[in-house]
């Protein structure tokens, strides 16, 4: 038991009472049993996923070749909460709870009366919260008998995560990474590596999709759409291999609630609670693992927030693309599903923040987003890499790209405080760090960190690919 090791540490060095911060930290009490279900409470329920063939709702027989039913049961799931099998919360006790902090420096910094709070997601072993869908996902796909898992990933957080599961549980990983990303993020290929997974850089020579798009363009960036693609063609070749996604799905957003159902508890502790929570977003996961217990609550009653995505303004999801059945891969090998979306084909430019280069957003989260229930904005990426470097030089954590989003966008909120001269609490999710990310913040302090701006005629063009749905 960690707890119990973790206090055996504290004897050794002669401590013979616990403070109440030790206490709470071995409380198991404060870590969740059970995953969260927003669609249990939404005034709406969301579209269905469409057979991209019939156009009709898919049944868990279209899904069983790529997740085992446990997934698909999830996936589907009307019921509010799904309990967490012990064997995972026994992996989660490893780092979990994660703590919450108050920012009181970064606060001091900006000169705001507001009270910032983030949930520090970068203690797991992969050092993002990536993890607490990996573990659920390796340890179902266990239960039924998989051998393999194929996924994609953008900057490695979701690759080397799913690798350190698969390594629990005994599971062989391929990973497809965005190419892009795969140069700019050695240290997480070697991390992935390090933990039995193989990872290929996408597009590939190793799958039908892959070697089309590189006849197309030899010097292909990638995108996450096409690694999607090429970790799918390999899940539907092998009947002993199933495909493993790190956002978008519901099954997998389910997963991260544990963070916000943290959160509200640490929260309380504290005797507070957020005026606005804040997320960054790219397929949807970690915004949702935040946010979306708070937005139930307030759903059901509760007190009102506020609830901001930020995205990048290179890949400007939420803010820019319209509403729209798409397919949630380049290839088109997955059902079509009704999100924000700039066009299956569509690829972003190269920044750095490879976790949210992708053309869609999680259908759930696009969802409440076109119920109004949160807002939406994007950012350039100096002002993002400003504001993660302002937040390590007070709170001493240097942010992963990805992060830095979430950061500027709560700093942003704090300022407004400032200016009103109002009293708000802020809460956000460090969802990772940055310490396999030097290359870009080297980039950044040598000046050579440039605001990447999409291709307006490329972006048109996926539009207007997007397929002709008559909506039931």
């Amino acid at each position: 038991n960690p707890a119990r090791r973790f206090q055996g540490g504290l004897l050794l060095f002669g401590q013979r009472e616990m403070s109440e911060t030790v206490k709470y930290l071995l409380d198991e009490s404060r870590m969740p049993k059970y995953w969260y279900n927003l669609v249990a409470d939404l005034p709406k329920p969301p579209p269905p996923v469409l057979h991209p063939g019939t156009q009709q709702p898919i049944g868990p027989d279209d899904l069983a070749p790529l997740f085992p039913m446990a997934l698909i049961q999830q996936e589907v799931s009307t019921e509010r909460e799904i309990e967490i099998p012990e064997p995972v919360r026994e992996i989660y006790r490893q780092w979990r709870p994660s703590p919450l902090y108050r920012a009181r420096r970064l606060e001091q910094a900006l000169g705001t009366p507001a009270r910032i709070y983030y949930k520090n997601e970068s203690i797991s072993p992969a050092g993002s919260h990536k993890p607490n869908t990996a573990v659920a996902q390796a340890f179902y796909n266990k239960e039924a008998g998989v051998k393999r898992l194929s996924t994609e990933t953008g900057a490695g957080q979701w690759g080397s995560s799913l690798a350190f599961a698969g390594a629990l549980f005994g599971l062989d990983v391929q990973v497809f990474m965005v190419r892009v990303s795969y140069h700019q993020k050695p240290y997480r290929r070697a991390l992935m590596e390090s933990w039995g997974a193989r990872c290929v850089a996408s597009p590939s020579e190793e799958t039908v999709s892959g070697r089309a798009i590189l006849a197309q363009r030899p010097d292909h960036p990638g995108s996450l759409g096409i690694a999607i693609s090429e970790a799918v063609e390999i899940a539907a070749q092998r009947d002993d291999t199933k495909y493993s996604l790190g956002s978008v799905l519901s099954h997998v957003l389910l997963h991260q609630t544990v963070v916000g159902q943290e959160a509200m508890l640490q929260l309380e502790m504290a005797d507070d609670y957020p005026d606005v929570v804040v997320g960054c977003t790219g397929g949807g996961s970690n915004f949702a693992g935040i946010a979306f217990p708070f937005l139930g609550a307030q759903l059901r009653g509760g007190q009102s927030v506020r609830i901001v995505a930020v995205e990048p303004a290179a890949c400007p999801t939420l803010t820019r693309g319209p509403y729209a059945y798409d397919f949630g891969d380049t290839a088109h090998l997955t059902p079509l599903v009704k999100m924000y979306t700039l066009g299956s084909t569509f690829t972003p430019p190269g920044f750095h923040a490879g976790g949210l280069r992708y053309h869609g957003m999680a259908p759930l989260v696009s969802h409440v987003k076109q119920l109004d229930l949160i807002e939406a904005r994007a950012y350039p990426q100096i002002a993002c890499f400003d504001a993660g470097v302002l937040f390590a030089r007070t709170e001493g954590i240097l942010p992963a790209p990805e992060a830095n989003h979430a950061i500027k966008g709560a700093i942003d909120e704090a300022l407004r405080c400032k200016e009103e001269g109002v009293s708000q609490a802020i809460l956000f999710n460090m969802c990772g760090h940055g310490h396999f990310d030097m290359p870009a913040y080297m980039d950044y302090f040598a000046g050579k960190l440039t605001d990447q701006q999409y291709d307006e005629a490329e972006l048109a063009m996926a539009l207007s690919g997007l397929p002709s749905v008559t909506e039931i």
